[in-house]
C-alpha cells in the first residue's frame, strides 16, 4: 500500500498541482476508503487521476528528497555493509550509495522523519533519504538482507545467559549496563517487531517466581510466545524502561511512560505501563500503529443507520455526544473518527485525553496531568476560552466534567466524550447517578452510542454449520425464526494461525434523543423504562446487532454471547 499514513499530507500535496480537479480531489477523499485497504494515494492512482511514478515523483519534490526511477540495477559490498540487516529491516531502508555527504538510503516511508534521526545518531554519519518506489525497497531488502527468522539461541550467539544469573534490583548500574547489553536490545526489538507484524494491541511482560512470560493481545485475545529464561526478566524490563525514559532504579510504584520507535519502517508509539508485583515489575506496552487502524468512520464496520447517525450527531452545532462500553471496546476510535469527520479548515476541534493515542493533524490534543491539577474538568474549562466548535474530552468521570460538558453544549458547542456503562440507556442514570439535574441532562444529551468489538471469523477457513437448539436458546431466537440464514464459524488455518479469527468488528447500540426520550429524562424514568423507550423509537439492541453480525457471516455466535 503506497503511503498508507499519510493521506491528508497526499491531498495537501496535490492541492498545489495545476491542472487536477479540487473538486475531484474532494470528492475522492470524501469516498470510502475501504477497511484500510486502500490508502488515498491508491485511490488516486485508482482514480486515473496520476501515475504511481508521478505520484513518487511529487513525494520527492515536496519533501526535497532526491528521487530513485525504476529499478536498481547493482548496490556495492561497502555500500551494502553500511548498515546491518536488523537496522535495514527494522527501518526498511537500503542504502543506495556512500558519499563525502553521508549514506544515502532509500527508503520505504519517505515521510518518517524519525530514519534520519535515528540513523544519524546510530550510525555516526549524515543521512539523505532517497524516494522511491516502496516495492522497490522491499525487493532489494529480500535481495540484500535476506531475513533469518531469530531464535534465542541466534541473538545470544554463544554469549550465554550467566551473565545476566544474580542481578540485582538495587543496583542501578549494572542494570543499565545489562539493559544495554546487545543481545537484550536484539531481544526486546525482536519482541515488539513480532507484535507489530501480528497487529498485536498489547504487549505483556509478566515476571512469575520461576518463569517470565511474554503475552499479546491480538484481536482481544492473548497468545503467549515461547517463555525466554527467568534470569531476562530484570535486563529486558529495564531496557523497556531505558527507551520509555523511565526511572531504572525505582520499583516500588507503578510508572508510565511512552517510546516512539520505527519498526518495520512504520512509526510506532507504544504506551508504558510498569507495576510492582511480588517478584519483580509487570510491564505492558500498548501498541498504537497508526497504520493497523485506519481511523476512519468508513472503516469501522458501522451499519449505513448508524454511521448516518453519527455523522448527524457530529456536524450539530451544539449538544453532547456520548460513547459508552467497557475498556478496549474501541470507544476512542469512533471518537477520533468522528472527529476527523469534520476536521476541516473552518473548524476549530479540541480534545483532553488521558494520554494522547493518536496525534491528528489539525487538531489541538491536550494530554491530562494529573500530577499538576490538569484534570478532564480543568482543561474543558480552559476549553470554553479556546473558541471551539467541537471538543471532545476522554471520560466524563466526576459531577464537575460532567456539568461543564452541559455548559459547553448549551452555549453552542458540540462535546463527544466516553461513559462505562453496559449499555446506551444506562448512559443516561450513570450522568444522573453522578448528580447531573435531569432537565439540565435533557436540554444537551443529542445521540448515545454502545458498542463492543468481537473477534471477526477469518475468511480464509470459514466454514458453514448447523447450529444445536441450545445455541439457539441461548441466542432468544427458534428453528424457525432464522429460515435458510448460515452459520459460520473459523476452522483455523495459517493465515489465522489456527485461532479461526482474523480482525474485530463491531456491534452498536444506538439512541437519537428524541423529545419524547427527554420528557422521559425529565421525570427521572429508570433504565429499564428508557430501554423500552428507545427500542420502540427504532433501537436495535446489541444482541440483536449481534444478530445481524452472525447472519451476515462476520462473527460466531460464542462472540456474540461473552459480549452481548
Amino acid at each position: 500500500m503506497l503511503y498508507q499514513d499519510y493521506n491528508s499530507t497526499i491531498r495537501d500535496i496535490f492541492r498545489q498541482v495545476e491542472g487536477v480537479s479540487q473538486h475531484g480531489l474532494e470528492e475522492l477523499y470524501d469516498k470510502d476508503i475501504e477497511e484500510g485497504i486502500r490508502s488515498y494515494s491508491d485511490a488516486l492512482i485508482a482514480a486515473g487521476m496520476v501515475s504511481k511514478e508521478d505520484l513518487i515523483n511529487l513525494v520527492s519534490q515536496f519533501l526535497g528528497y532526491e528521487l530513485q526511477v525504476g529499478e536498481v540495477e547493482e548496490i556495492d559490498a561497502e555500500t551494502i555493509q553500511s548498515i546491518s540487516l536488523e537496522t535495514a529491516h527494522q527501518y526498511a531502508v537500503v542504502p543506495l550509495y556512500l558519499s563525502s555527504g553521508g549514506i544515502h538510503l532509500l527508503a520505504s516511508d519517505p515521510f518518517n522523519s524519525g530514519i534520519i534521526d535515528d540513523l544519524t545518531f546510530a550510525l555516526n554519519q549524515e543521512i539523505d533519504l532517497v524516494v522511491c518506489d516502496p516495492d522497490e525497497v522491499t525487493r532489494l531488502l529480500e535481495k540484500y538482507y535476506p531475513k533469518q527468522e531469530s531464535t534465542l539461541d541466534d541473538i545470544f550467539n554463544g554469549d550465554g545467559l550467566d551473565q545476566f544469573e544474580g542481578l540485582d534490583e538495587n543496583q542501578e548500574g549494572e542494570l543499565a549496563d545489562a539493559a544495554n547489553e546487545t543481545p537484550i536490545i536484539r531481544f526486546v526489538n525482536l519482541v515488539l517487531q513480532q507484535a507489530v507484524r501480528a497487529k498485536a494491541s498489547d504487549i505483556h511482560f509478566e515476571p512469575f517466581e520461576e518463569e517470565f512470560r511474554i503475552r499479546y493481545r491480538v484481536d482481544g485475545a492473548l497468545y503467549e510466545m515461547s517463555p525466554p529464561p527467568k534470569s531476562l526478566s530484570l535486563p529486558v524490563i529495564s531496557r523497556i524502561k531505558v527507551i520509555a525514559d523511565l526511572n531504572i532504579a525505582e520499583h516500588r510504584i507503578p510508572q508510565d511512560g511512552r517510546i516512539k520507535m520505527t519498526i518495520e519502517g512504520r512509526a510506532v508509539d507504544l504506551r508504558v505501563s510498569t507495576l510492582p508485583t511480588q517478584f519483580g515489575e509487570s510491564v505492558v506496552l500498548r501498541v498504537l500503529d497508526k497504520s493497523a487502524v485506519n481511523l476512519s468512520l468508513d472503516s469501522l464496520g458501522l451499519p449505513e443507520d448508524v454511521k448516518g447517525g453519527i455523522r448527524g450527531a457530529v456536524r450539530r452545532p451544539n449538544g453532547i455526544f456520548i460513547v459508552t462500553g467497557p475498556t478496549g471496546s474501541g470507544k476512542t476510535t469512533t471518537l477520533y473518527s468522528a472527529l476527523k469527520e469534520v476536521n476541516v479548515m473552518d473548524t476549530k476541534l479540541l480534545t483532553a485525553e488521558d494520554p494522547v493515542e493518536y496525534e491528528i493533524e489539525g487538531i489541538m490534543q491536550v494530554p491530562v496531568n494529573h500530577q499538576v491539577g490538569l484534570d478532564f474538568a480543568r482543561a474543558l474549562r480552559a476549553f470554553l476560552r479556546q473558541d471551539p466548535d467541537k471538543i471532545m474530552v476522554g471520560e466524563i468521570r466526576d459531577i464537575e466534567t460532567a456539568r461543564i460538558a452541559v455548559q459547553a453544549s448549551l452555549t453552542g458547542h458540540v462535546v463527544l466524550s466516553t461513559l462505562h456503562t453496559n449499555d446506551a440507556p444506562g448512559a443516561v442514570t450513570r450522568l444522573v447517578d453522578m448528580g447531573l439535574e435531569p432537565f439540565l441532562l435533557s436540554a444537551s444529551l443529542e445521540f448515545i452510542l454502545a458498542q463492543r468489538l468481537v473477534r471477526k471469523i477469518c475468511t480464509g477457513c470459514r466454514s458453514e454449520f448447523e447450529p444445536k437448539k441450545e445455541m439457539l436458546d441461548q441466542l432468544g431466537i427458534t428453528r424457525k425464526g432464522i429460515g435458510d440464514r448460515k452459520f459460520y464459524f473459523g476452522s483455523g488455518c495459517e493465515e489465522c494461525s489456527n485461532s479461526g479469527y482474523r480482525g474485530r468488528t463491531g456491534l452498536f447500540e444506538m439512541i437519537k434523543v428524541t423529545d419524547s426520550f427527554r420528557e422521559m429524562i425529565n421525570s427521572g424514568a429508570a433504565t429499564l423504562v428508557l430501554r423500552q423507550q428507545a427500542i420502540e423509537q427504532g433501537m436495535r439492541t446489541l444482541r440483536e446487532d449481534g444478530l445481524r453480525s452472525i447472519f451476515d457471516g462476520e462473527s460466531t455466535v460464542e462472540e456474540v454471547l461473552k459480549y452481548t
